[in-house]
């Protein structure tokens, strides 16, 4: 059974940084590209960063490049997302994602 379970969230002032990671079970971590989701309440599910299975591609959304970082540790099975320079508008559910597969996530909010 694939599982994945993210932590890290919390509430932090805008400007400020949060290291969110997503530990990873049930499946071969080290064959399988990743993602990170969010959703703000009222909005659509978006991904905001991409990591190929081997960790040398990435990819972001717009709204996040340049301030937020995805990497993973394939012998730790474990994906991270380093969030930095955030915005009250990054405030959002953000779960981890495998194909189908998604976390019960992890709450980020951005606020002073």
């Amino acid at each position: 059974e694939v599982q994945l379970v993210e932590s890290g969230g919390g509430l932090v002032q805008p400007g400020g940084t949060l290291t969110l990671s997503c530990a990873a079970s049930g499946f071969n971590f080290s064959d399988y590209d990743m993602s990170w989701d969010r959703q703000a309440p009222g909005k659509e599910l978006e991904e905001v960063a991409f990591i190929t299975y081997g960790g040398t591609h990435t990819s972001y959304a717009d709204s996040v490049k340049g301030r937020f970082a995805i990497s993973r540790d394939n012998a730790k099975n474990t994906l991270y997302l380093q969030l930095n320079s955030l915005k009250t508008e990054d405030t959002a559910m953000y779960y981890c994602t495998q194909g189908d597969n998604r976390g019960r996530g992890t709450q980020v909010t951005v606020s002073s």
